[in-house]
């Protein structure tokens, strides 16, 4: 697939737009485990979630994949990374987290946030 980075810019306004409104769900289910964690080791609310869902741009864009979950494969799911300074929750360090970020954004305009946690390995950007 080939994108430009004004395709990315438009598809994060909308997702932003639904952010701002509080039409997002960041999923923290028994599936979830590394968002939840996430959560347990970082000084981290709803609030600051938002903020760096809001501070996303085209830059931190790395891929676009199929969602591949039984029923959803018609779903696209966005990926992206942002390096965000946190407060350890069992220490007194703040550090830079690379942070792995995956959602799509519904036809109905809400906004599902798959993954929200810390990288696993190291993220290509699509337009850097």
């Amino acid at each position: 697939m080939q994108l430009q980075e004004t395709d990315i810019e438009a598809y994060l306004t909308e997702a932003k737009n639904a952010v701002y409104e509080g039409r997002y769900r960041l999923e923290r289910n028994f599936r979830r485990k590394k968002n939840r964690d996430l959560f347990i080791n970082y000084v981290i609310d709803e609030q600051k979630t938002k903020e760096i869902l809001m501070s996303l741009t085209a830059q931190d864009f790395s891929d676009v994949v199929q969602n591949e979950h039984a029923g959803y494969e018609h779903e696209q799911l966005y990926i992206f990374g942002k390096d965000v300074m946190l407060m350890e929750r069992f220490g007194s360090r703040i550090k830079k987290v690379p942070l792995y970020i995956k959602f799509n954004k519904l036809d109905s305009k809400i906004v599902i946030v798959i993954s929200f946690h810390e990288q696993k390995h190291p993220l290509t950007y699509y337009f850097k």
